[in-house]
C-alpha cells in the first residue's frame, strides 16, 4: 500500500515538473497566459462547432496573449466574417488576425 501511495506521489510530482516545464512556449512569460491561451482558442472553437456558417474543420485557432490567429479555408466571405465575429465574443480575446482564404 505504501509502495502504490510512494509510486503515485513520484509520478504526480513529474508529471506537474513537466506540464509547468513544457507549458510556456512562443516567448509566453507565464503558465498562467497559456491557460488562458487554451481557454480562448477552446472557448473560439467551441463557438465555431455551435455555428451553422461556420465550418469548425476547416478553420485553425490558435491563440497568443490573447490575440486569436485564425486560418484555414472558407467557402465564402459570409463564413469568413461569420467566424471572426465569432472569435472577437469569446471573452479574453484582445485582438484578431483573420488569415482565413476564401476557397472557390
Amino acid at each position: 500500500m505504501k509502495k502504490n501511495v510512494l509510486s503515485l506521489m513520484i509520478t504526480g510530482a513529474i508529471a506537474a515538473t513537466t506540464v509547468a516545464g513544457c507549458a510556456v512556449t512562443r516567448e509566453q512569460s507565464t503558465v498562467g497566459e497559456y491557460v488562458d491561451d487554451a481557454t480562448i482558442t477552446t472557448r473560439v472553437k467551441a463557438k465555431f462547432a455551435e455555428d451553422k456558417t461556420v465550418s469548425a474543420m476547416s478553420i485553425s485557432v490558435e491563440t497568443l496573449r490573447g490575440t486569436v490567429q485564425l486560418s484555414g479555408f472558407a467557402k465564402s466571405a459570409a463564413e469568413r466574417s461569420q467566424a471572426e465575429a465569432l472569435a472577437s465574443r469569446v471573452k479574453g480575446v484582445k485582438a484578431i488576425k483573420n488569415d482565413i482564404v476564401i476557397r472557390p
